[in-house]
């Protein structure tokens, strides 16, 4: 199994990027994003089941990131719009196995048992 992420890079705020993540391996119930500023925790960001229509975002992307999968190629996307200095950090993919449904399972980093290289986001204001 690997994912292997890419399609960051440095930005303006206000401009968009769109991450990718190859899968490979095996088919999953769940994929997700993650980030980490410097100096801080890992966060959600967004989440989507593997046969999608369940996508799940974190308060602060609602309605500028989406998270989809094209099932043609196996690769997994975060579209990000208006992108915003706060957003900058690395971006993780991630898979899991299982096919949660609570958030208070699925938003955590640790219900997910495969990852992907960071891709570094730098959002300049």
């Amino acid at each position: 199994v690997q994912l292997q992420a890419s399609g960051g890079g440095l930005v303006q705020a206000g401009d968009s990027l769109r991450l990718s993540c190859v899968a490979s391996g095996r088919t999953f119930g769940r994929y997700g994003w993650f980030r980490q500023a410097p100096g801080q925790e890992r966060e959600f960001v967004a989440t989507n089941t593997w046969r999608g229509g369940s996508a799940y975002y974190t308060d602060s992307v609602k309605g500028r990131f989406t998270i989809f999968r094209d099932n043609r190629n196996n690769t997994l996307y975060l579209q990000m719009n208006s992108l915003k200095p706060e957003d900058t950090a690395v971006y993780h993919c991630a898979a899991t196995t299982r096919a949660y449904t609570r958030s208070s399972y699925f938003t955590l980093s640790s219900s997910y048992e495969y990852w992907g290289q960071g891709t570094q986001v730098t959002v300049s204001s």
